[in-house]
């Protein structure tokens, strides 16, 4: 058993988390959600039958409001049900305090500190704070995804035109050297006569006339 001065001084998970380990055992839900599955009508009773149904029934929905929670970022669809099912049973809130501590409990780590933060005093001002918190974190996520795809576009752009700059650079040589073979200067002499300094070519002796028709070494 837990005082009431130790109760307020737990934060509400871990006090929501006794509580329906207590009272609310997951076998104990089982076993209800299995007799409202497999009930029937005994003879004629069917009054006993549609009480018992409608208790457990009730029963079902007031552990769905104790157990909710926001399912990723879907707080529209979490405030709505919890109004509706807190609508049915607003015994379970003495004080309006004790609505939004519930509200609060159910709502997702990236805002539940801020919005405990913020000292909500009444649903509708907790509804607002939540929403507005969890629109940033939204935006702040679709941003982050925007940025993450607009610099991996601009890492793949880059790439792309690194290899066309290089294929670019590969032909060029490849081009180079193809002229070069074909249309380059003389062969490289491999034999033992000296370079002529006058006419650039390999012989002994003087240098042999040059026919000034033709431009051909050899006769005149």
């Amino acid at each position: 058993t837990v005082g009431h001065e130790a109760a307020y001084g737990m934060p509400w998970k871990t006090l929501m988390r006794m509580m329906t380990e207590k009272y609310c055992p997951q076998n104990e839900i089982r076993k209800l959600e299995m007799e409202l599955w497999d009930m029937k009508v005994k003879c004629t009773d069917l009054e006993s039958y549609t009480q018992r149904y409608q208790e457990l029934d009730l029963l079902k929905l007031e552990m769905e409001l104790w157990e909710l929670k926001v399912k990723g970022t879907d707080l529209a669809s979490y405030t709505q049900r919890f109004q509706e099912l807190a609508l049915l049973y607003g015994r379970m809130f003495s004080e309006e305090f004790d609505k939004i501590d519930k509200y609060v409990g159910g709502l997702p780590d990236m805002i539940h500190g801020s919005v405990v933060a913020s000292k909500p005093k009444t649903m509708q001002e907790a509804i607002e704070i939540a929403t507005e918190l969890m629109d940033k974190k939204i935006r702040t996520f679709a941003e982050r995804e925007t940025a993450s795809k607009r610099k991996f576009e601009n890492t793949s752009r880059t790439t792309r035109n690194q290899q066309q700059q290089q294929q670019h650079s590969n032909k060029r040589q490849n081009t180079s050297r193809v002229y070069t073979a074909a249309f380059g200067g003389k062969k490289q002499y491999g034999g033992s006569k000296p370079l002529c300094a006058k006419c650039n070519y390999h012989h002994d002796g003087p240098c042999a006339p040059k026919c000034h028709n033709c431009n051909r070494i050899g006769h005149s």
